[in-house]
């Protein structure tokens, strides 16, 4: 089901991190929104804490899964969850796949990466930061179905190039030829 959405979040992560100084002025939208002050402190203390630098954009940024990408686009970066960015429009990745994950209606390029691991049925879903999701029901959120951490790592064993990464383990961003890899060695390549 939605087996390799955390892959799809870190797919092109140096697409959103690059290795430079913060500028003075900052023109970044998240959720949008233009950012406050509190809001802007909460992104410089994450680019403290993993020593990177956010270019200026509009994303959009998922609180509970901690999830974010360039507006219109898929999720390409996990950042911490919780941090108030305001509320995530449903619409924020696009249109017209009807899979919904903590309420963001899901872009087709993550449906078709969650669809190499298995089918993945329209409907609504939760995700959280850990990597566990479920149903989202009308009477509340459903008992975890699965872990994408686990399962990236059975698709891993397999022979598949699906690589989650766990809760803490994102930093070091290094965008190069080979594509974006973490400090770790973990690459992630464009196009495949």
């Amino acid at each position: 089901m939605i087996t390799e959405l955390v892959l799809v979040l870190i797919l092109a992560a140096g697409l959103l991190f690059a290795q430079s100084p913060t500028p003075a002025l900052r023109n970044i939208e998240i959720n949008g929104h233009a950012l406050t002050a509190y809001q802007l402190a909460q992104l410089e203390a994450v680019e403290r804490r993993y020593n990177v630098h956010i270019r200026d954009a509009q994303y959009w940024y998922d609180q509970r899964s901690g999830a974010t990408g360039l507006w219109n686009g898929p999720a390409l970066a996990a950042m911490p969850p919780g941090l108030d960015f305001g509320p995530m429009p449903a619409d924020c990745s696009g249109r017209g796949t009807g899979v919904f994950v903590n309420g963001r209606e899901l872009h087709p390029l993550e449906v078709q990466t969650l669809s190499s691991l298995g089918p993945v049925n329209p409907g609504r879903y939760w995700l959280d930061a850990n990597g566990f999701f479920g149903l989202q029901l009308r009477s509340g959120d459903s008992p975890a179905l699965g872990n994408l951490i686990v399962l990236s790592r059975q698709a891993q064993s397999r022979g598949q190039q699906h690589r989650v990464y766990a809760p803490g383990e994102l930093s070091g961003i290094i965008v190069n030829s080979a594509g974006a890899c973490t400090d770790q060695g973990n690459c992630a390549y464009p196009g495949h």
